[in-house]
């Protein structure tokens, strides 16, 4: 079972203070929290790309980089790169470069995204959304298997057999993809024969087991070896020392980027009675103490059956050092006492 963390780069007002923290300085922010999640042993690292003034990161590779070469163990992936709007060859390029810094730890969490500013920034059309994932992706695996590239398709220039460098040091990038939980997403990722990251962000975690099954049932009919094939998911949470102090801390500024968020997409109100729900065992926030985090990341294992699990830490702006002590607890408490529940459930399977 591995554990991580994923960051968007946030740098929305402070909501006690109303000061925002400039972009350089969030950047340089978390390339600490990365150095930090490496030394205490965590599994891996995501940050997502946005182009938007809220986010700092629209270069998760960049970011990466620079933590690459302070780390030693933890995996460095994206979370997610807007694949749609982006170029391939250069998405495949700027990861081979990040693993080669980190000597082979560098991943890519393909997405389509939620956000679509980058989709007029880069002067793509929204109405060819599924198309331009679908075509870039197909791309990028090839790119991913092959060094040289033939390549014909609608949305991008033909390439006629050319090499693309530098290529992973230690063959072929990690590539995930991305879903909010649809399972169109699902069935893709299975006839890909490609690992599954589902955003379990609301509701219950509960409602993704049968996506789980159509995106094993898809790569089982593929001719996949379904037990080559790892699920992961990514939601939102914090860890303090105490259930009260985890949840005072995290709701503020939580309940206000979703605020924000919810006005530009036409959602309800998000309420302390919504953050409280969404706390309890069945919801989709892993907020609470040590042992609350661990038996939520544990009840996920073993409903829905997810090998990876990363917690989205903050999702508002929030003092560095709280989110650093977090990450901190994340490492040092939750992460021991799931990895070893699990150990266990395997050792007694096998008995």
């Amino acid at each position: 079972m591995e554990i991580g963390i994923t960051t968007f780069v946030e740098t929305t007002p402070d909501v006690e203070t109303g000061k925002v923290v400039s972009h350089a300085e969030r950047i340089r922010e978390v390339v600490e929290e990365i150095v930090l999640a490496d030394q205490i042993g965590l599994d891996v690292f995501g940050v997502g790309e946005h182009h938007r003034a809220d986010y700092a990161c629209s270069s998760p590779a960049v970011l990466l980089a620079a933590a690459a070469a302070r780390t030693k163990q933890i995996k460095l992936t994206s979370a997610v790169s807007v694949l749609s709007s982006d170029d391939p060859v250069r998405l495949y390029e700027q990861f081979s470069t990040v693993d080669a810094i980190s000597n082979g730890r560098a991943e890519i969490m393909a997405g389509r995204g939620s956000f679509i500013e980058s989709f007029p920034l880069f002067g793509y059309d929204l109405q060819d959304y599924d198309e331009l994932f679908d075509e870039k992706l197909q791309l990028l695996l090839e790119i991913n298997e092959s060094e040289k590239v033939t390549w014909n398709g609608k949305h991008r220039p033909s390439i006629p057999n050319l090499g693309v460098y530098p290529r992973a040091e230690h063959g072929k990038l990690p590539i995930w993809i991305a879903s909010g939980g649809t399972p169109q997403s699902a069935v893709r990722a299975g006839v890909l024969g490609l690992p599954l990251v589902l955003a379990i962000i609301g509701g219950s975690p509960l409602q993704f087991a049968p996506i789980v099954d159509i995106y094993k049932r898809a790569a089982e009919q593929a001719g996949h070896d379904v037990s080559k094939l790892k699920v992961a998911s990514h939601s939102h949470g914090f860890v303090g020392e105490t259930t009260a102090e985890a949840k005072d801390k995290f709701y503020p500024s939580t309940a206000k980027a979703m605020n924000v968020l919810g006005r530009e997409r036409g959602w309800g109100p998000y309420t302390r009675g919504t953050f409280d729900a969404a706390s309890s065992l069945e919801g989709a926030l892993y907020v609470g103490d040590a042992e609350t985090v661990a038996e939520k990341i544990l009840f996920l294992r073993k409903n829905v059956g997810v090998e990876r699990f990363m917690l989205h830490v903050p999702v508002g702006s929030m003092p560095h050092d709280d989110v650093m002590r977090a990450i901190e607890l994340l490492g040092t408490k939750v992460a021991p006492i799931v990895r070893r529940e699990v150990e266990r459930w395997e050792r007694e399977n096998k008995e």
